[in-house]
């Protein structure tokens, strides 16, 4: 029997709303194109593009609803994590950056400097999908609201299209990013897709090689690392009498 230690990195309330997202994201996608663009609309129907229409914006609601609801939740891990996103970079942030494009193309040659709980270029990506997002909710809702509940300008329609359209494709292009890493498509992201699609928990392996920094202090806090014991095939896990938690 060998022992094994995994840091649960997150919780279920940010999986569940991290899930509530993604769906949200890939409705709207999809609908939005009907919507959007007149010969797609034409092409299904007026019924189904009534039924998009609508279901793209009680969907973008819940999009906008769902971080607030989980902030007010947890307001303390929102001021954490905040402080994480919004803080100076170190030398091996800027060093991260600069060896990502060579680490995607050839990671078995490139050595990457650890990082905290949030890489620096996971702020620069998730910065982008949250400005892109907001970006979005507003220009939704005006269109929504300046063609129902009042006649907005067409010069201001006109524009929140054109902003709605313009971040959508930047959110397309960094979602896309995102979930080539996040789904662990990329080989030394492989097995990580768990972290959000799964109990939230990461080997401490894999812990130490992507957040060096946030793993070692987790280990020697020891508030989130679980161990447990696992039978020579890897197949059987168990617990581990006196472990920091028990798995």
């Amino acid at each position: 029997m060998a022992v094994k230690r995994e840091i649960q990195r997150h919780s279920l309330q940010t999986r569940i709303t991290h899930g509530i997202v993604v769906f949200s994201i890939l409705w709207l996608s999809i609908t939005g194109l009907f919507v959007m663009i007149p010969g797609a609309g034409a092409a299904i129907g007026s019924d189904v593009t009534q039924f998009f229409r609508f279901s793209h914006r009680v969907v973008g609601a819940v999009l906008i609803l769902a971080p607030i609801v989980s902030a007010i939740l947890a307001p303390k891990g929102v001021v954490r994590l905040w402080k994480k996103y919004i803080t100076a970079w170190t030398k091996e942030d800027v060093e991260f950056v600069i060896k990502f494009v060579p680490y995607m193309l050839g990671p078995k040659r490139v050595h990457m400097p650890d990082q905290d709980e949030v890489k620096s270029g996971q702020r620069f990506a998730d910065g982008m999908l949250i400005v892109s997002s907001l970006a979005m909710a507003v220009s939704g809702v005006v269109l929504w609201l300046g063609t129902s509940a009042f006649r907005a300008d067409p010069q201001l329609l006109i524009a929140m299209r054109f902003v709605h359209q313009l971040f959508f494709l930047l959110l397309v292009v960094f979602v896309i990013a995102h979930a080539y890493l996040g789904a662990g498509v990329f080989q030394p992201y492989r097995g990580l897709v768990t972290l959000m699609f799964g109990n939230g928990r990461v080997k401490e392996s894999d812990a130490l090689y992507h957040w060096g920094f946030w793993a070692r202090e987790e280990i020697e806090e020891g508030k989130n690392v679980i161990e447990y014991e696992v039978a020579d095939d890897d197949k059987k896990p168990g617990e581990v009498k006196g472990g920091l938690k028990k798995a």
